[in-house]
């Protein structure tokens, strides 16, 4: 039976990496929305629905570091010319396991379908709920492979106060029991990255999420 994303997903989320073999895993793209590259160390899985023999063929003849090759841009250019989709940043992943009780913190759902916020979640996500409270927002969906992910927004004057992490600790306590929620975070937003993990995400690897045109 072929490995799908989401088994790679759910075992990474329990610490069971694919091998570190500098090898190059391809699997089907779990929706129409979904195909990016997710690079773990020293192995990458690509989700597509290229020809397999295509991704393999490419990294070849590009001749790259074998242990990043998906993650070069020449690699990432091909795979947009050949998709015809877009991209924004290459991202850190981090994981982390819910949290019994409610949240500590007074969120007041957003009911607003066209709040800016909720609207540019739906375009990635699925079942896109979201939260506001003092200084700061927080938004939780069912994204690629069907994962819960999470993103929080922390306004300006509201920062250094540790908001943010309170937000993603947040989200731990809004997904089912026994599930894990997930976050992106730009490798160069270091606020962001320090948040996440205060509030115990862990660093599993780097995404680069092709969005439709």
């Amino acid at each position: 039976m072929r490995q799908t994303l989401a088994d790679i997903m759910d075992a990474a989320a329990n610490g069971n990496f694919p091998v570190p073999d500098g090898g190059t895993t391809v699997v089907p793209a779990p929706s129409r929305r979904d195909t990016g590259v997710l690079a773990f160390t020293a192995h990458s899985v690509v989700f597509t629905d290229e020809d397999p023999s295509w991704v393999h063929e490419t990294l070849a003849a590009m001749g790259c570091d074998e242990l990043a090759a998906t993650m070069n841009p020449r690699f990432l250019s091909a795979l947009l010319d050949r998709t015809g989709r877009s991209t924004d940043t290459i991202d850190l992943l981090t994981v982390a396991s819910s949290l019994p009780g409610r949240p500590a913190l007074d969120l007041r759902e957003i009911t607003d379908p066209v709040h800016p916020r909720v609207v540019r979640a739906r375009r990635r996500r699925d079942g896109v709920r979201a939260w506001a409270t003092d200084g700061g927002i927080l938004v939780l969906g069912r994204g690629v492979a069907s994962r819960w992910e999470t993103a929080i927004e922390v306004d300006e004057e509201a920062r250094h106060r540790g908001l943010g992490r309170e937000l993603a600790t947040a989200a731990r306590h809004l997904v089912p029991p026994g599930e894990s929620v997930w976050s992106q975070q730009a490798a160069g937003n270091a606020r962001s990255v320090r948040a996440f993990q205060a509030a115990g995400y862990r660093p599993v690897g780097a995404e680069a999420l092709l969005l439709p045109a």
